[in-house]
Formats: structure tokens, sequence, C-alpha cells
């Protein structure tokens, strides 16, 4: 009886810890379910597939574009969408997402981390995501800060206007061209995104964080560094 006492302590000890490890990431799964549901996938510099070659064959159709149809989203493709979103009144992002895919008349295939147009759920996980692929190993308050960056940003005449625009911009962020924007982003990402859209500021209206220590960019140095936080310097 003492043993089969035991046995069953034991069991229900390594339920309890496994429910406690795993229910945070499913709540993770749970949210990022919620916001990919059927979301469009969306364009941008450094996209492969049939989606980009259905863009370029009709922006080439269009003379707009003056490339291969490739399957690859680089430079011809990306200034062939703006001048085609200028010319139709649309955000000039560079940036095949719902409504610049619905004015070519074009759909694009469903994947996972797609947002779609301008909305407060599509730029909380795109920002989240943004978040996990730059900040992983950041303290939260910089994770908020990182997210800070990109919503300055799109307040500034210097960069896009949607927060798409600016995190798909070209090699603007290291997550977008190495791939780790398309992580499934953890729990502290979102709430940092969130807290971010809600108007949390920590770098009060930097426009620019680096590495020092990664950094590649020569340009960057330039940048007046106003505070530090973590392994980041942000400034203006």
């Amino acid at each position: 009886m003492k043993n089969k006492f035991f046995k069953i302590v034991a069991i229900t000890l390594i339920f309890l810890t496994v429910l406690y490890i795993y229910e945070p990431q499913s709540e993770v799964m749970k949210t990022a379910n919620r916001y990919n549901a059927f979301a469009p996938r969306t364009l941008y510099w450094g996209s492969t597939g049939d989606d980009v070659r259905k863009v370029q064959d009709k922006l080439l159709r269009w003379k707009y574009y003056d490339g291969g149809v490739d399957g690859v989203y680089g430079a011809r493709t990306y200034r062939a969408v703006m001048r085609f979103q200028q010319k139709n009144g649309l955000n000039p992002d560079g940036i095949v997402g719902s409504s610049t895919a619905s004015a070519m008349g074009i759909s694009t295939s469903s994947a996972p981390g797609s947002t779609q147009g301008i909305n407060a759920n599509a730029d909380e996980y795109l920002l989240a995501r943004t978040i996990h692929g730059e900040a992983r190993g950041e303290p939260y308050i910089g994770k908020v800060a990182v997210a800070a960056v990109v919503l300055n940003r799109t307040k500034s005449p210097s960069f896009p206007n949607s927060t798409a625009g600016v995190v798909y911009q070209p090699l603007a962020f290291t997550a977008v061209a190495d791939g780790q924007i398309n992580l499934t982003p953890n729990k502290d990402a979102i709430n940092a995104a969130r807290d971010a859209i809600n108007g949390w500021d920590p770098t009060n209206g930097c426009l620019y964080y680096w590495n020092p220590v990664t950094a590649t960019s020569k340009w960057i140095w330039s940048r007046t560094v106003t505070l530090k936080i973590g392994k980041h310097w942000f400034g203006l």
C-alpha cells in the first residue's frame, strides 16, 4: 500500500509539472492561431514562390516590371510594386498585402505569421514576431523598446507609415533578412507588443537601435545614442 501511495503521488507530480511547462506555450499557440487563421500571405523583399510569380507576371504585363518572372522578390519587384501602388492610390510601401493583392486581382496562399491590411491584431502579432526575432534575449523593457522603435518609425516622414512597411523595409531588420521574423513569438513578445501599441515607449521617441558588438553598418554610428537597454543601444 505504501509503495502504491508513493507511485500515485509521483505520477500526480509528473502530470502537474508537464501541465505547468506546456500550458503557457499552449496559450501562445492559441494566440498565434487566432491571428493567423485564414490570413493570406504577405509578400515582401526576400519572398519566393508561386505567389511572387503571380505578382511579377501581372506587373510585367502592365509594364510596371522589367525583370524575369522568377518567383524571387528582389529590388526590381519591390520598385515595380511601389510604382503600381503609387499609380493606384495605395500606400507605396513595396509590400503586397491584402489591399495591393486585391487591386492586382490576385489571391495569395495562406501562410503562418502572415499579416493583412492594417489592423490592431495584425500589427500586434507582427510586432511580436519582430520582437521575438530581434530581441529574444533582452529584458522585457528592451523588448517593448524594440517595438516602440518600429511604431515611432511609422510616425516619421523618413519611414513607411505602416507597421508592415517599416518591418519589411529592405535591409531594415536582421530578423527579416535571416528569417527569424517567421518564428512563433512567445508570451513575453506578445505582451511587449501590446504594451508598445498601448503607448509605452521606453525610448522616448528613438528611431534606431543596434547592438554595438554585432553592428556592421558604419552609418549607424553616426546616430546619437540616448539610452542603452540590455545589449541594445537606442538613438536618433
